[in-house]
């Protein structure tokens, strides 16, 4: 399970470097319905002081349901800050990243192993009726 951890760690810096991620809820929202196509995988973030808030848990609900209608692999983490840390800014400091969107870029020209790994570790977890898988990011 570490290693899965570490290929969207990967797959998510490599998509920062390759302009392909979105960060946050609303603008992860506004991606999914202006360019639906170009989503390619869906990382949903929580952790205990965020259990309790509702209108997050419909933003996720709905946020799945678009994924599983599109085919798009979805994966939850459990450690927002650690998620934080890796899409952030240069100060660290991000106040929504309760969802990241990895795109494809317009030209179709990028290719990542780490996010390969990542869909297929979801179309397993599918198979065995785990439609959100839950990813632990592993420290530094």
């Amino acid at each position: 399970m570490e290693a899965i951890g570490k290929s969207l760690k990967e797959a998510l810096k490599s998509a920062q470097c390759e302009d392909c991620l979105t960060v946050g809820v609303y603008e992860s929202a506004k991606i999914m319905n202006d360019d639906p196509d170009s989503v390619s995988f869906c990382v949903l973030a929580t952790d205990a002081e965020w259990e309790g808030d509702i209108a997050l848990q419909i933003h996720f609900t709905l946020i799945q349901s678009y994924c599983f209608d599109n085919d798009i692999s979805i994966v939850r983490v459990n450690d927002m800050q650690r998620l934080a840390e890796i899409v952030g800014d240069k100060a660290g400091q991000l106040e929504d990243a309760h969802c990241c969107l990895i795109t494809n870029p317009a030209d179709g020209s990028w290719e990542d192993p780490a996010l390969e790994k990542l869909h297929l570790f979801c179309e397993e977890s599918r198979s065995l009726n785990d439609w959100v898988p839950e990813i632990t990011i592993p420290k530094r």
